[in-house]
């Protein structure tokens, strides 16, 4: 692949990265290439072949980071959590969460409570 062309597609996985972290997580592929100026399946291809991990195991991996933030900081409700994160429910971030960490949000609840004296 040409320098330019190296450097376009960083470029464009850049953008994507800052696109994908906006608060909620809720931009889909479709309507990230639109803000971006190109087709999902060159989106899709380019971040693959940059990062080494799909589009959607980036954007759930900062979700997950998220998650566990709220819930370090004492947030309970895992139903709530879910729907600020654009999870489709508290099923679905729970999978996610396991695929990601190997636990679920409940179980990372009881790792990161606080020790009460």
């Amino acid at each position: 692949m040409p320098a330019t062309a190296a450097i376009a597609h960083r470029r464009l996985v850049a953008a994507a990265c800052q696109a994908v972290a906006e608060p909620g997580f809720a931009t889909g592929l479709d309507e990230l290439a639109s803000q971006l100026n190109c087709s999902p399946h060159h989106l899709s291809r380019v971040f693959h072949r940059v990062t080494g991990h799909p589009l959607t195991f980036y954007r759930n991996q900062l979700r997950v980071r998220a998650v566990l933030e709220d819930v370090q900081q004492g947030a309970t409700n895992l139903r709530l959590l879910a729907g600020e994160y654009g999870f489709g429910d508290q099923a679905h971030m729970a999978r996610v969460v396991r695929r990601h960490l190997g636990h679920t949000p409940s179980d990372m609840a009881r790792v990161l409570r606080p020790v009460e004296h």
